[in-house]
């Protein structure tokens, strides 16, 4: 099983975001666990972790973000502003499934609209 992080300032969008792909991870058969975290608890919780997803509103934050989750060995992403719409589940499930298909270390800053 792969833990995905999505990781927010107050944990509130990400505990949201975190429910809905739960949801769409079962429909898809995808072998997920899937929690929320804030900055504050990040590190502690990184190495553990295959995926970070990083909330849109924390992008001026990503580089060092980004340098934290590769020196755990974590997979990382910035999600689009669009995560938090309809579509945004499926859409962060489709990067997931990119995410643990890709070499580590890539950086993936998806901002392609849910279609």
């Amino acid at each position: 099983m792969d833990k995905v992080l999505i990781v927010c300032g107050a944990g509130a969008s990400s505990t949201f975001l975190a429910l809905r792909l739960r949801g769409v991870a079962r429909t898809r058969g995808l072998d997920l666990t899937v929690e929320a975290a804030t900055l504050s608890d990040l590190d502690e919780r990184l190495a553990a972790t295959d995926v970070l997803l990083v909330g849109p509103h924390l992008a001026e934050r990503f580089a060092e973000l980004h340098e934290r989750a590769d020196a755990a060995g974590t997979r990382v992403a910035l999600l689009p502003d669009t995560v938090f719409g309809g579509a945004g589940a499926e859409l962060a499930a489709d990067l997931v499934t990119e995410l643990l298909a890709a070499p580590q270390g890539s950086i993936h800053r998806l901002t392609a609209e849910p279609s």
